[in-house]
């Protein structure tokens, strides 16, 4: 099962899962708030730190931060976002120079929630809730 932990308070956050929901046709991707139980398990079992300044990405035991995370859940989307793992070219110091630019004021920037979003009836197999959502 291919994870995504992302910080689910951040309104940048929640619109980049929605956006990534739209364009993951195969639905090869599962999404999970580093905030919730489950996140939090999830982020015990691989000894991942509360990163909630990143996006992690679990695919096949391993996981990805920041642009890397972004390269290897770009390969498994459908239409234009595909080709943002073209970043790859980049340097790994700018990849991740931009990313943390955009990560240090994404409150500022986009807002943030007092709550975890909650998602839809058409999407919500896609969200680990609950443990039984995710057996590890």
């Amino acid at each position: 099962m291919n994870i995504i932990l992302f910080d689910g308070v951040c309104n940048l956050c929640n619109s980049t899962v929605l956006f990534l929901i739209n364009h993951d046709a195969k639905i090869n991707l599962h999404f999970v708030a580093q905030q919730t139980e489950v996140g939090k398990r999830i982020m015990h079992q691989h000894a991942i730190l509360d990163e909630c300044n990143s996006i992690i990405f679990i695919m096949d035991e391993k996981i990805y931060y920041k642009s890397e995370a972004v390269i290897e859940i770009a390969k498994l989307l459908t239409g234009w976002p595909h080709f943002f793992k073209y970043t790859a070219l980049l340097p790994k110091f700018i990849r991740d120079g931009v990313y943390n630019l955009i990560a240090k004021n994404r409150y500022s920037l986009f807002g943030k929630k007092s709550t975890c979003m909650m998602p839809s009836k058409s999407n919500k197999e896609r969200f680990l809730i609950e443990s039984s959502n995710y057996n590890k």
